[in-house]
């Protein structure tokens, strides 16, 4: 006769909970090494790595939305397409008038909750795989856009300006802004139904449909939360560059590069697994990984071919470790 043992596991080091950690704690100390190998301990000031995460608080902001939609275990390619969409219609509405910064600013997040309807719609209603729809929404804007504008569109007054070049302090505005709205993000996630709801359905559609989610409606507003983030991003970049340009959220590869972060910091793209703060661990680490590129004076397009590797062995990295496969 056979005894079934019952006692409960003994809680232990979880390393899903901090692989993005210890991964940031390893391109940390890579771009503390090759600085101090380099003499170019110049890199090493505490302004030098907040001008590191400034740089990337667009591509921040646009993977916090691409985490809401990888966690119900969908995918959007359409954000570069949006953020540039967003610049340019800002830009154009505002026209340097300080008077148009509120209409510009609604007009952008109507075009982003329509873009997120759309796609949402799209991939639950109509059973279209998340890729192509979204790649497609992606080329639809494109299309417009470049019907319309070729070059630098409108401009933006000087009091907008204040979102890419305030300080607080002398932290940038726009960092603040940044970890507020992944706090925000977290909070949805960890506090809401909404939240809860989203890791359900991406840990198991199915089941959460028996569950009596609203699954369809769960991952449209996911993608509504996308695209609003890719909207944030946009009037970021138009105000850094104090106009709008049809071209900077594909120069910037925001679709794929964020992600290539969201995924980086752990959260599955199956679905259901992950979160915002790997997700900040893991634009950080690719911040880390570029200043370290920089550094080193690695060529440009050996810079590509590294990024790439480097991609793949963190997702392999969490695949082995976990045993289980992510991606």
């Amino acid at each position: 006769m056979s005894v079934t043992d019952n006692t409960p596991a003994k809680p232990g080091f979880r390393f899903e909970k901090w692989a993005p950690v210890i991964l940031l704690a390893l391109a940390f100390g890579l771009y503390v090494a090759i600085a101090l190998i380099t003499d170019q301990t110049q890199y090493l000031t505490f302004g030098n790595l907040v001008a590191i995460l400034g740089r990337s608080i667009a591509l921040g902001i646009t993977a916090i939305g691409q985490t809401f939609v990888i966690l119900v275990a969908s995918i959007d390619l359409s954000v570069a397409s949006l953020i540039s969409a967003t610049s340019v219609l800002a830009s154009v509405i505002m026209d340097g008038s300080p008077g148009m910064i509120v209409p510009a600013i609604l007009a952008a997040l109507v075009l982003g909750g329509i873009v997120g309807v759309a796609n949402g719609l799209v991939i639950t209603g109509l059973k279209v795989n998340p890729l192509i729809a979204t790649l497609g929404m992606s080329l639809i804007i494109q299309g417009c856009l470049s019907a319309f504008v070729s070059n630098f569109a409108g401009s933006v007054p000087p009091e907008f300006q204040i979102f890419a070049y305030g300080e607080i302090l002398g932290v940038p505005a726009a960092l603040i802004f940044l970890v507020l709205l992944a706090l925000a993000a977290w909070a949805v996630l960890r506090f809401t139904k909404l939240g809860s709801d989203i890791y359900a359905v991406g840990g198991n559609e199915e089941a959460a449909r028996f569950a009596g989610i609203k699954t369809n409606r769960v991952i449209v507003s996911a993608h509504v939360i996308c695209s609003l983030c890719a909207v944030v991003a946009g009037l970021y970049l138009a105000s850094r560059l104090r106009s709008g340009a049809p071209w900077i959220g594909s120069d910037g590869v925001y679709d794929l590069e964020s992600i290539a972060v969201v995924v980086i910091g752990g959260t599955v793209l199956a679905g259901g697994r992950g979160g915002i703060f790997g997700t900040m661990a893991g634009m950080i680490i690719f911040s880390l990984i570029d200043s370290v590129f920089n550094i080193a004076g690695v060529d440009s397009f050996a810079k590509q071919v590294m990024r790439g590797i480097i991609i793949v062995a963190a997702v392999a990295f969490y695949a082995f470790r976990s045993k289980r496969i992510v991606a």
